[in-house]
């Protein structure tokens, strides 16, 4: 099981829906511009699988996860990891009979 895909829309510097992926199931890199959004990417992997510190994806408080602080308009922010469980053999149980799985 691998992340196929994943949905952002609010989180951090991404303002409004992104899609990002599809991503290979043996080897992925995220490049860009400093400042161009990569290490939030990582930040919304990280949040979406429960990470429990804030400080460690880069913020004091939960508002600040949401664009520009809630300041601009945008008044929420979601992340949605959608996996891919094409591999039958390494699904979790009771999720064999599904291809994707979204975790948000």
């Amino acid at each position: 099981m691998y992340i196929k895909e994943i949905i952002i829309d609010g989180f951090k510097s991404y303002s409004s829906r992104t899609n990002i992926g599809p991503f290979d199931p043996q080897f992925n890199a995220i490049t860009g511009l400093n400042g161009s959004g990569k290490s939030n990417i990582l930040d919304a992997i990280c949040f979406v699988m429960g990470i429990s510190t804030l400080r460690h994806i880069r913020v004091e408080k939960k508002q600040e996860l949401i664009y520009k602080g809630g300041t601009a308009g945008v008044n929420k922010a979601s992340v949605t990891l959608v996996f891919d469980n094409t591999n039958k053999a390494h699904s979790p149980p009771n999720y064999e009979d599904q291809d994707t799985i979204s975790v948000n």
